[in-house]
């Protein structure tokens, strides 16, 4: 089989197909993801119009608000062609109670995909067990999978391979952290999450990316120490200690992470052409030093234009 016959047939397999984590997909589907959004950002950059989704329509449902991903979508959806409806909670009867069945249903009928952005991660699954037309998800208190696919080609891009480097998460064991330890499980990536005691990440996912691991080769590392995670790193990387919805337990877990911001004496445990990474909004001073995340090794601009191709790319092969 040609490499173009691989593709076609990635792209006949991603097709109609929801996104609801990383580990619905094979590794080289994830591949075949990343490299379609290098490929239309490439069109983007040198002007090419690019509109496999002409005419067509996605709703995007907001029950959490969002900078990155609400101006990702609709601008993505605009230049692939399509049309993107922004859905508030307030704006549509999810808010007056109507079940997600009933939503899911009604809004196939309308539309030719849709993306949530919300708390529970089983919203998302009710949205895509009762809606027939494909359903990202945007962010779930569990997984963040569209951001970690644009951190994967951010990765990608600036290393030039994904297979055998090493990414160290330091901080909450939080939707982030599982969705980069799935990405990272698939993708053959070794990633070392160091937290707090009490905020590690979920059991269940953390068993789950073990296994994957075992068929990729990756190493899965849960530690207290960041030290060690952060030790000969390929890539370093933090999110907010207070995630939105945990904003009232902002003192307790700046007690619990003071030994966790990313400052400029951890970063030297890793390599020298490490990788800075936040998927931000990001509080200097707390987390992350300011020397760090402003320095000459973050990325993190070029993760947040990548939401942008990513998720163009999410919507061009689900819904194209």
């Amino acid at each position: 089989m040609t490499q173009t016959q691989i593709e076609q047939n990635h792209a006949n397999n991603l097709k109609g197909r929801d996104f609801i984590e990383l580990d619905d997909f094979t590794p080289d589907e994830i591949q075949y993801l990343i490299d379609l959004a290098i490929e239309i950002k490439h069109k983007q950059k040198s002007g090419e119009v690019y509109q496999p989704l002409k005419g067509k329509t996605i709703g995007l449902i907001f029950e959490k608000s969002s900078t990155r991903t609400r101006v990702s979508f609709e601008v993505g959806a605009f230049q692939l062609g399509a049309h993107a409806l922004f859905l508030s909670k307030n704006d549509i009867q999810l808010g007056r109670g109507e079940i997600i069945s009933d939503t899911a249903q009604v809004l196939s009928r309308y539309l030719d995909g849709m993306m949530i952005r919300t708390f529970g991660h089983e919203n998302v699954i009710d949205l895509a067990r009762y809606a027939t037309v494909p359903v990202i998800n945007g962010l779930s208190d569990l997984a963040h999978p569209c951001q970690v696919l644009a951190d994967y080609q951010t990765v990608y891009e600036h290393k030039g391979k994904l297979k055998g480097l090493k990414l160290a998460y330091i901080g909450d064991g939080n939707n982030m952290a599982h969705s980069l330890m799935i990405g990272g499980a698939k993708l053959g990536v070794h990633v070392s999450v160091a937290t707090p005691e009490g905020y590690e990440p979920d059991a269940s996912v953390v068993k789950e990316c073990l296994e994957i691991a075992r068929e990729t080769g990756s190493q899965i590392v849960v530690t207290r120490s960041p030290q060690e995670a952060v030790k000969d790193a390929d890539v370093i990387y933090t999110d907010v200690w207070a995630s939105m919805g945990f904003e009232e337990e902002q003192k307790i877990r700046e007690a619990a992470f003071k030994d966790y911001q990313v400052d400029e004496q951890l970063v030297q445990g890793a390599k020298s052409d490490y990788l800075f990474m936040h998927c931000l909004p990001a509080h200097r001073g707390e987390e992350v030093s300011e020397g760090v995340i402003d320095g000459s090794n973050s990325v993190i601009f070029d993760q947040a234009e990548n939401r942008l191709h990513a998720q163009k790319a999410l919507m061009a092969a689900l819904m194209g």
